[in-house]
């Protein structure tokens, strides 16, 4: 849902960026945090009430109380992204793709090593798991943000304005409508889990889903990235309708 409501940063970032108004890159950001962060509040009780919801519509009760301590200890994880989501379309309708690959990079190096100590040498178990999934994504959002604030965007990061504040129901609508159009088009791989528990033998058919639908996510980022480029080239700069078709085509092509 969240990273729904945060590319309808995507059309604002790209248009102010192509009609070189680049202050409002900026406020358009800060404007997508706000947002973003309460309805990341909002959310909270999905977290935080994890496991009586679960075993309200039936999952076994080990599972539930598994996912339940899970939910609790990725909390911090839930509220990183609507600075991790919004940073990186801020910084790609700017064309700085490379910024994000390298501080990607870096905060999987970071969690890589973190995993095999508090995993593999502590047996810290899925509590370890999750908070070393918590402290990758948060590296990743100060390492956006260091280089956002410390000259990365001169143009576009003036500062933090009071502009941000308002404006904030219609970017409100705007972004809870790109949010429910990316929830229903991803919603049913996780419904598949969900049913995955009233099975037998259900925690090897969770397992089972869960590593098929990650290996899917993997793969489906292969043509998601392209076909995100092939926006952000049409949306910051001037193209022909044939132009806008001929990359759309490129990309499905290939």
């Amino acid at each position: 849902m969240q990273l729904g409501m945060a590319s309808a940063l995507e059309t604002l970032c790209g248009r102010a960026y192509g009609a070189k108004q680049y202050h409002l890159l900026g406020i358009y950001m800060q404007r997508c945090w706000i947002v973003l962060f309460l309805c990341s509040i909002l959310l909270l009780p999905l977290f935080v009430f994890a496991t009586p919801i679960l075993k309200l519509i039936g999952q076994p009760a080990d599972t539930a109380e598994q996912t339940g301590l899970v939910a609790i200890w990725l909390i911090p994880f839930h509220f990183s992204f609507p600075f991790q989501f919004t940073l990186q379309r801020f910084l790609q309708s700017q064309l700085k793709t490379g910024v994000v690959a390298l501080v990607s990079g870096g905060a999987l190096l970071i969690h890589v090593i973190l995993s095999w100590v508090f995993v593999y040498k502590l047996r810290v178990g899925i509590v370890g798991t999750a908070l070393t999934l918590d402290f990758s994504w948060w590296v990743s959002v100060f390492g956006m943000f260091i280089y956002c604030v410390c000259g990365g965007c001169q143009l576009s990061w003036t500062g933090f304005s009071t502009q941000a504040f308002t404006g904030l129901w219609e970017f409100f609508k705007l972004s809870v409508a790109s949010g429910i159009m990316l929830l229903l088009e991803n919603i049913y791989y996780r419904v598949l889990i969900m049913v995955s528990g009233f099975v037998y033998n259900t925690k090897v058919a969770v397992d089972a889903l869960s590593i098929c639908v990650t290996i899917l996510g993997w793969e489906s980022m292969i043509p998601l990235g392209f076909l995100a480029a092939t926006g952000y080239v049409t949306g910051c700069k001037p193209h022909s309708f044939h132009d806008f078709i001929y990359l759309r085509f490129t990309i499905c092509d290939f």
